[in-house]
């Protein structure tokens, strides 16, 4: 039986990880990347929307990038990540540039349409995972019939308008709102009340955290929530440890 190996930050699980072109309504091209589970079908995707550009968001933000390292392998699950309009990272560089959360509403239509029509797998059960700025973008433009529901990391409500949150109300589909005990912009409290108007909406407030998320502790509980919403089949906590046939890469 393979040994065990502690699963840390930048830990690499196992996965099918394919580059991935995303070309919006108004002519740009943006760039991505999907992973799947290496040797099954997905049982769920998650189309991420990534924080704020303007403060450093991009498809690697760390919470995005280590579901993308370990969710297809702990839990078959597979996770698009892209940069928006005039975002770059180590994969490149997205067409266009920064607008404010105006013309982004044809970001996110890429991406669901990418994930909608995949075929080499199919993507099943689709669902919107915004942090920060991208939960502003999934509350304003992600309300898709192919998407089964929102989860939402630290929502900042800023470029959100009560009338987005009330077609989320009206369409009756799980908003789950992960908010940290100590965010620089949206606390639980608030939260609670804010996202009283989407009946549906479940806030989890999470002691400790902040608006970032930075600690292994913080993001193991993050990915533990999305799994539980997304895959409730799927036995949580997830294992910090797996065998090393695995892992591909592992560091500090």
């Amino acid at each position: 039986m393979d040994e065990l190996v502690e699963i840390r930050a930048n830990t690499l699980l196992s996965a099918d990880r394919r580059e991935i072109d995303l070309e919006t309504a108004d002519g740009l091209g943006l760039v991505g990347e999907l992973a799947v589970p290496a040797d099954r079908p997905p049982r769920a995707t998650l189309v991420t929307l990534h924080p704020l550009p303007t403060h450093g968001g991009f498809m690697d933000s760390h919470v995005f990038k280590k579901a993308s390292y370990r969710l297809p392998a702990l839990a078959d699950l597979a996770v698009l990540r892209f940069n928006l309009r005039g975002v770059s990272s180590p994969r490149g560089t997205s067409e266009g540039s920064f607008d404010g959360g105006d013309a982004e509403r044809y970001d996110v239509a890429a991406a669901i349409e990418y994930a909608e029509f995949a075929d080499a797998p199919a993507l099943p059960r689709k669902w919107l995972v915004g942090w920060s700025f991208g939960t502003d973008l999934a509350l304003m433009y992600g309300n898709d019939p192919s998407i089964e529901g929102l989860i939402l990391l630290s929502p900042p409500l800023r470029f959100s308008q009560p009338e987005h949150l009330a077609t989320w109300a009206e369409a009756g589909k799980p908003v789950v709102c992960l908010v940290p005990e100590f965010d620089d912009y949206l606390r639980p409290a608030e939260a609670a009340a804010r996202f009283a108007a989407i009946p549906q909406a479940r806030v989890v407030g999470v002691d400790g955290a902040k608006h970032l998320w930075v600690g292994e502790h913080y993001v193991r509980r993050v990915l533990d929530e999305i799994v539980r919403t997304v895959a409730p089949e799927v036995a949580t906590p997830l294992p910090t440890e797996v065998p090393a046939g695995l892992v591909v890469s592992a560091s500090s």
